[in-house]
């Protein structure tokens, strides 16, 4: 029998998605309010006065008086806000910080502002909304659902609360779902991962989970945990989970080891979410790609990802985007951000609505050769191998192996399965060819001889989880780039060749 929460969720997802609909057929005179908006908000901030906001009225000035930034260059006005300045790069201060850990600047204190923090809510809100309207499933809002995040414990800098993006958002979740979520406040609150996975695993084992949302990595660990406890598949151990929402990381190569631990095949809802805003949701359970949020207080810009590096890039709005290029993704918002530079890479594969898919990180390529190989290519080189020999991978990066002798260098992957192929070296031809018909760099450098095909480590089980704990960056948003231009990853993966 359908209760209170359903019976009332499904006319408003019906309302909700309907507007989503009809505001996406705007999305370009809704990027020009936004700008024009965020200008008028922050004129008289300390950077819109550096910046003159008051005489910048278009894109064409706007990119004339604020120049694209990462988070080093922004950083002398984020240690003012730390320092308790207002009206620095948004107006007052600062609702939160959100704590990251980055790869460069050690870690980074990105601004959320009152205005931003709800866009935060109502984007996942409105994620979950399409996908009722959409199946009509709205039985998942009835029972448990689990949000693997991280602590919301939040410590103060100067007046200012300060955490984990995950954390801070467990504070503003609805009232009409807080009695539904699992884990408690103060399981959440545990700070080593293992620990919290078996606190986690004790309160939800018993209970009636319907949506578990995480970035996958996360939740392959806590079903592998469950199925480990109980003996019995996901789908079996909770018979009414019928929604697993994702996001930070590309999906598929997970997919097939998460459906197997289900023991049946339900549906995902993907989302595009970071501490410097919520970009992008998945509407459609049917239509490729995630919807632009086009509309929430950040004006998006997109520049060819190969041209991110130079002094004077191509910077181009949403009306000037194309199909199937690569763009890296360039924000300004109302938490007070400026043509900031979130290091993620997407394209297009729909411009009526604008959707996206994300292909990767600018950092995490190989070009030690000059292949300029990206993410989405190795991914697609592996997944199309594995479904070919019917194998799951459980994870893997690749990265350069520079030969110091006459014979050929290469790229050399890691991989951690849930089975080996019996037959790797078939397995790695395969890989191989098809990374060569992705990328022509690659393959030219093969037919010359300049590069050998690729050689494949197979790695032991619990490899990366192995790596990830030893160098404490287990559980949280932590997550293992699938490429890079070094070898600091691959040397220390070495130890865990099988």
């Amino acid at each position: 029998m359908m209760r209170v929460k359903s019976l009332l969720a499904k006319p408003l997802a019906s309302y909700v998605a309907s507007n989503i609909k009809k505001e996406a057929q705007h999305a370009v005179k809704h990027q020009k309010t936004v700008l024009h908006n965020l200008l008028q908000d922050a004129s008289h901030t300390q950077f819109g006065q550096a910046h003159l906001f008051n005489d910048v009225k278009s894109h064409q000035e706007f990119l004339q008086a604020v120049p694209i930034r990462d988070y080093e260059q922004l950083k002398p006005y984020i240690e003012c806000m730390k320092a308790g300045e207002s009206d620095v790069l948004w107006k007052g201060k600062p609702l939160y910080f959100a704590k990251t850990s980055g790869t460069t600047s050690g870690v980074k204190y990105i601004p959320i502002s009152k205005e931003s923090i709800s866009f935060h809510i109502k984007a996942a809100r409105n994620a979950l909304l399409c996908y009722i309207a959409e199946t009509g499933n709205a039985q998942f809002v009835e029972g448990k659902m689990i949000f693997l995040s991280g602590s919301p414990e939040l410590e103060t800098v100067h007046d200012i609360q300060t955490g984990r993006l995950s954390g801070i958002v467990n504070h503003h979740v609805p009232p009409y779902l807080t009695k539904n979520r699992l884990p408690s406040y103060e399981t959440n609150c545990i700070d080593d991962w293992e620990t919290k996975l078996d606190a986690i695993v004790k309160e939800t084992i018993g209970e009636d989970m319907r949506l578990i949302s995480g970035i996958p990595p996360w939740m392959q660990m806590y079903f592998d945990r469950l199925m480990e406890k109980s003996g019995k598949k996901i789908g079996e151990l909770f018979p009414h989970f019928s929604v697993l929402a994702h996001g930070g990381v590309n999906f598929e190569p997970y997919k097939a080891k998460l459906m197997e631990s289900i023991g049946r095949r339900i549906h995902t809802i993907e989302t595009f979410p970071a501490s410097e805003g919520f970009f992008a949701y998945q509407d459609s359970q049917t239509e490729e790609g995630l919807l632009l949020n086009t509309n929430a207080g950040m004006y998006f810009e997109f520049v060819p990802s190969n041209e991110i590096f130079d002094d004077h890039p191509t910077r181009i709005s949403l009306r000037d985007v194309k199909l199937n290029v690569n763009y890296a993704l360039i924000i300004s918002s109302n938490a007070g951000l400026w043509a900031y530079n979130i290091g993620d890479t997407i394209k297009f594969v729909s411009l009526q609505p604008y959707r996206i898919v994300v292909t990767g990180r600018i950092k995490h390529f190989i070009s030690a050769f000059g292949e300029h190989v990206i993410a989405e290519e190795v991914e697609y080189a592996l997944l199309k191998a594995a479904e070919k020999f019917q194998v799951q991978i459980t994870e893997f990066t690749v990265a350069p192996f520079i030969s110091s002798n006459d014979t050929a260098s290469y790229h050399e992957w890691f991989v951690e399965f849930e089975h080996p192929p019996h037959d790797i070296h078939s397995f790695s031809a395969e890989v191989d060819h098809n990374l060569r018909l992705k990328n022509i760099y690659y393959d030219d450098l093969i037919r010359g001889n300049i590069l050998a095909p690729l050689v494949m480590r197979t790695l032991q089980k619990n490899a990366f989880i192995s790596y990830m704990k030893s160098i404490g960056k287990l559980g949280g948003q932590n997550k293992v780039p699938r490429l890079s231009n070094d070898r600091k990853l691959a040397d220390e993966l070495m130890r865990f060749i099988d």
